[in-house]
């Protein structure tokens, strides 16, 4: 079996594994879903490190995301994986994150490994947290454009967007100037867009705002 397919197979049992142990914390902790819904969407995040390190083949890696597009909407339907689900099924929150995983893959897998999981951080880590401290700790609310958001939730998503982004960048690569430069425009932006965007729309949208700043600092010669 070739490196790319044992690389597969980890992939899903890293994902399985991890939707396990959130269903389990869930039934024996009591713990509420919005809790595993955030030990899913990082822990699955933060497998970018190990699609970039095992696989030497876009096409290969893009693989488990991509299944995961079709599974994801099954369970969004089915509540298959009750860990990871919500009430309100306008979210699709859950199908757009594997969507735009896939879309990082495709256009920077071949370009750079900092690159690629630098990408996916803000969505992995600023997002989870500026939800659970903008509900938990959120006493500034503001609405844009029907969104309604907290200053502390905004906050948590810049500086954990900012810490994930440089530090991922910096170990794969990246001069530590290069990765907080890179870092500070990721976290500006997805800071933003995260604001803005509503019903799940993030998993999209903040990853797609990652794409065109790294193209922007590439094309400035700033990273």
């Amino acid at each position: 079996m070739s490196a790319n397919l044992i690389a597969i197979v980890i992939s899903f049992g890293y994902v399985f594994a991890m939707l396990g142990a959130a269903e389990g914390l869930r039934r024996a902790l009591r713990l509420p879903t919005e809790f595993t819904r955030k030990f899913v969407h990082i822990a699955v995040g933060m497998w970018a490190f190990g699609t970039v390190v095992l696989f030497s083949n876009k096409w290969f890696a893009i693989v488990p995301p991509a299944a995961f597009i079709v599974l994801n909407y099954i369970s969004y339907r089915r509540n298959v994986f009750s860990a990871m689900e919500v009430a309100d099924k306008s979210n699709l929150g859950t199908v757009y994150f594997p969507i735009a995983f896939v879309a990082i893959l495709l256009l920077f897998f071949d370009v750079s490994k900092a690159l690629t999981v630098a990408a996916l951080m803000p969505m992995t880590w600023g997002d989870a947290f500026a939800a659970i401290v903008g509900r938990k700790f959120g006493k500034h609310p503001y609405v844009l454009l029907g969104a309604t958001r907290s200053a502390e939730g905004s906050a948590a998503m810049f500086g954990f967007s900012l810490a994930a982004t440089t530090l991922s960048a910096w170990v794969f690569g990246l001069t530590m100037e290069s990765a907080l430069v890179l870092g500070l425009g990721l976290a500006t932006v997805s800071t933003v867009v995260e604001a803005l965007s509503p019903n799940g729309l993030d998993n999209l949208l903040v990853p797609a705002g990652c794409a065109a700043t790294i193209a922007l600092l590439q094309a400035a010669g700033a990273i």
